[in-house]
Parts: C-alpha cells; structure tokens; sequence
C-alpha cells in the first residue's frame, strides 16, 4: 500500500503544541483487522493513499437488494460525532451507550478520543460498540500536524485498505477512507468526515470540492459509495450539498426522529450529520427498525425523547444531553446480497 497523505508542516508554535498533544493521545495509522482465534487484531496495512483502486470486486449493475425474505443482509451504517465532555472524547460513555443501541454494522465516527489512545484501549472501545469480530482504522495521531480529534470508521465486515486525505482547512483531523468487503459481490468505499465549523459554506463547499476530485480516482471500479460524518452545514441547501450531489445523493427524504426532525445538532436546529449513499446504494436503502418502531429514511435518534428507550439498551434518556455532547447519532439501514 502507498503511504499516508498528511497536511504539510506548520513550523509554529501552535502546530508544536499539536504535535504534542497527539504524541500525548497515542497513534493507530493501521488497519487493525480481526483475525479468528487471534489477538483480536492485526496489522493489514499502513494505510495507503486512495488512489488507483481495483476491481471492486464487482458488476456495477447488480440490482438493488431490498427483500430479506430473499437472501438479502440489513447493513446499519451509523455517523456518529459522539463525543461528550470538555475534552471531546468517548470516556464519559454517553457515545458508547448509544452505540450500543443502535447495534451497527459500520460506524463513521469522528472526534475518535479514547482513553490515551493506546491499541488496547481502542480495541476494548471496539469490541464495545461493535463487537470482537469488527475491523478499525483511525487516522494517526502524529504526523506533519498533529491531528487531535481524528475520524475513523469501524466495521463488522473486513478493511480491505484504508487511509487520509489531508484536509488542509483544519489542523487537527484529515478525510478518512475505507473500502469494505461487505456481503454481495460488490465492496464499499466509505468516508468519515468533519468538515470545518468556522469556515462557513464557502470553506465547506472547498472541502467539498476536494473530496470530489479525490473520489473520481479512488473509488474502486464497481464499489459502492458512502459519504457521511459531522458536515457542520447549517442547511441542507449549502454549496457543500450540491458540490457532493455530482457523487451521492444529496435530496430527501432525510433521516429523522419520532416526532419528524431532521436536524442533528444538540439544539435540534441544524442539519450537522448525514450520511450520503450514491444511487445504487440509495436504491438498496430499507425502512429502519428498532423493536416496533420504523423509519422509512433512517432516524435521528435524540434519547431524551426517543419511546420506548428500553428498545435502545443499554442508552439511558440523558445521554443525548450530556455536557459536550453536540451531536445526535443518524443511522440507515441498506439491503444487501447474502453472499460473495
């Protein structure tokens, strides 16, 4: 695989402090693949630099895959920006519990800040959210800037290569990918994003733009495509949304709660988080179950409100309200072939 591509060096004293701080949080630049009967982990790889891609190991045009009764598996994919505290990171539990609840497949995750950041420790968090059997990677914590609040994707399929793309409108995470060998002949190439809060909808839409020209390369031939994470939009009509529509689908119906809130954020009043399918994954998207509830475009799941909560065991009313806690989890759900 090639190498990571980072943000170039800032010689300054804030960029000093940020590589210190990483060095402080731990590094994992590897995939950290399950192995059966193993360690629970094992190095696949550094990480390698999106480009190129292979055959995906597909047809384009197998048909959507929406009747379970049929032979087709439910993957619930998760975005989840759920860190919590001063600190912004997992320690308090909230983002576990709710997690936990929701019983994903693959988590795009961000603000990814576990204990020290030790192998050990993201392991446990892992195998917590998502089960011994599932695959990680996380974008290193050391590097030419440092990244102090690093995105990842967790996945209960194997990583088949993994890695970043700088985002040079921030100092402290970059664009994370992953290509998955989900079930069906068909892989997936995924991307965990935060984009940039301060920078407004023009900084937003240049990331946007970035990662459009990154993806016409990088996406292996046949393989499906998801998009999601921590956008920051304050809209759903931003530049940002029209610049990734020459990618994924960008227009509803969206995800929402009980009461048909779309908005993500911990005030309910933004669309902060998506997740943004092409279209043939868009066309194998089913109605979201939990217990006797259904969403039929996924849920924003808010636990201060959600009924009956005991269907999201272990999740408890406040997690949603914890202090730092900024955003809500979204969730979908997508049929695919059982089966290479």
């Amino acid at each position: 695989m090639g190498s990571l591509r980072r943000p170039p060096a800032a010689a300054t004293g804030l960029a000093l402090l940020a590589l210190a701080l990483a060095a402080s949080l731990g590094a994992c630049e590897e995939i950290v693949q399950y192995t059966p009967g193993g360690d629970g982990g094992q190095d696949a790889g550094d990480g390698g630099d999106g480009g190129g891609g292979g055959d995906g190991g597909s047809d384009a045009g197998v048909p959507p895959c929406t009747d379970l009764d049929a032979g087709c598996v439910r993957v619930r994919v998760v975005a989840a920006n759920l860190s919590s505290g001063n600190f912004f990171n997992y320690d308090g539990g909230e983002g576990v519990r709710i997690l936990q609840g929701l019983r994903p497949d693959i988590i795009l995750i961000q603000e990814w800040r576990v204990g020290s950041g030790s192998p050990a420790e993201l392991r446990t968090f892992v195998n917590q959210v998502c089960g011994m059997g599932c695959s990680y990677f996380r974008e290193p914590l050391t590097g030419d800037t440092g990244s102090l609040i690093p995105n990842g994707i967790i996945s209960r399929y194997p990583i088949l290569d993994a890695g970043e793309w700088a985002d040079v409108a921030v100092p402290d995470r970059d664009f994370v990918w992953a290509v998955m060998d989900v079930p069906g002949p068909r892989h997936l190439f995924a991307l965990s994003l935060h984009l940039y809060s301060s920078g407004g909808p023009t900084g937003r839409d240049g990331e946007g733009a970035v990662l459009v020209t990154n993806l016409a390369t990088a996406v292996p031939a046949g393989a499906l495509l998801l998009v999601g994470g921590d956008l920051n939009t304050d809209n759903r009509s931003e530049p940002l949304i029209g610049t990734l529509s020459q990618v994924v689908v960008t227009t509803g119906p969206y995800p929402a709660d009980q009461a048909g809130n779309g908005d993500t954020n911990q005030p309910r009043n933004k669309p902060y988080d998506w997740l943004l399918p092409d279209q043939d994954l868009q066309a194998s998207e089913l109605p979201l179950l939990i217990g006797q509830n259904a969403f039929p475009s996924g849920l924003v799941l808010d636990t201060r409100f959600y009924t009956p909560l005991a269907d999201l065991s272990p999740a408890l009313a406040g997690d949603s309200d914890a202090g730092g806690m900024q955003h809500m989890a979204v969730a979908k759900d997508y049929g695919l072939p059982a089966g290479p």
